[in-house]
């Protein structure tokens, strides 16, 4: 049987032989379920119109900030939701909190969930909020966001095919450089200077896809080029190009060289000894899209303001996962536990400031 790994996200192995096949009842208006790869359900309603739904964590990191913590939970969610080229309209929240927080530090850390959703656009429906003993995770719960939309124009992350090209926005490892960063900034300023721990700070607030997934799809316009979307969460870039392969029964080819890393996450990364490509990179997308048609999507971010960059291709399944690197070719692997979690406990251990 299947095992857990040491920490982190089950891996496909253990989805396939104990999840999937026991998701309760089959019901025929499921017309997305459970997959691994996917972002999101969807459920078929009247009409022409359909239900999507995905959950995720909760976040409340107090050394973080509770501001952040909140921006976080909210973004998170959303960025999923994206993925479908559409906004999320509903939200449930699930809150077990540690004895610890007071209730003034719940106002503010609620305060801004409530910010961030209203300016989203997200009604918050109901939920459960509680304090637990014992409760010491950074995980502070869960939460679902749900949007409706006309059926045939949401997408899903398997719905990608072979010679779609593959757009990534923005940079690698934008959530693990900044969250590193922010934990210890007395050591980052004083290893890799106040410039960079600077930048790192900014691209925090980066790490919403929401903006990237509704310009790239442009689902309004019934613009069809893009067929599919996948956020980047543990893993990486090419954890979420993994993943999105194999939910859409693909092979994929990635040139690594085109893989966008800008220096302020190559830099907090080199410090903290972890590989940018595989490590957690929420506020990046990855975009299926016609391949003759990408300069089209490539324009309509740029015009935007988000950085995007074509690093491969979808291919036919038994051509395989492959990473070229300076010519030569291997296999892309889909490590399990993010290297993010180590880095962060190591220097946590080791006393960083």
């Amino acid at each position: 049987m299947a095992d857990f790994p040491d920490a982190g996200k089950i891996q496909q192995g253990f989805f396939n032989e104990i999840i999937f096949p026991q998701c309760g009842k089959v019901r025929e208006e499921v017309i997305v379920g459970s997959q691994y790869g996917v972002d999101v359900s969807v459920v078929k309603l009247q009409g022409g119109m359909a239900m999507a739904m995905t959950s995720d964590p909760l976040t409340l990191i107090p050394h973080l900030g509770l501001r952040e913590s909140a921006w976080l939970s909210v973004q998170i969610l959303a960025n999923d939701m994206v993925t479908t080229g559409f906004a999320p309209m509903y939200a449930q929240f699930i809150l077990n909190l540690p004895v610890s927080i007071t209730s003034q530090d719940f106002n503010e850390y609620w305060n801004y969930i409530h910010k961030y959703c209203d300016d989203i656009g997200i009604a918050i429906t109901g939920g459960h909020t509680g304090q637990v003993v014992g409760q010491n995770s950074t995980v502070a719960g869960g939460g679902t966001m749900i949007t409706i939309a006309p059926e045939a124009d949401i997408l899903t992350s398997n719905k990608a095919k072979p010679d779609n090209a593959i757009i990534v926005t923005k940079s690698c490892a934008l959530t693990a450089s900044s969250i590193l960063a922010m934990s210890f900034p007395e050591t980052v300023k004083s290893k890799a200077g106040s410039e960079i721990y600077d930048k790192a700070c900014e691209t925090f607030y980066q790490t919403s896809s929401l903006k990237d997934g509704l310009i790239a799809a442009m689902a309004s316009e019934h613009f069809k080029e893009v067929t599919a979307m996948h956020d980047v969460t543990e893993g990486g870039v090419l954890g979420a190009i993994y993943e999105m392969a194999a939910a859409s029964d693909c092979g994929a080819v990635i040139i690594n060289e085109t893989l966008p890393i800008r220096e302020v996450e190559e830099c907090i990364c080199n410090l903290f000894e972890i590989d940018p490509r595989y490590v957690v990179g929420a506020g990046s997308m990855i975009i299926a899209v016609e391949d003759s048609k990408k300069e089209y999507v490539l324009k309509r971010l740029k015009d935007n303001n988000i950085p995007a960059t074509v690093v491969g291709y979808f291919t036919e399944k038994e051509k395989g996962k492959l990473l070229i690197t300076d010519g030569d070719v291997s296999k892309l692997f889909h490590y399990g536990l993010d290297a993010y979690w180590n880095a962060f406990y190591r220097a946590y251990y080791q006393h960083w400031k």
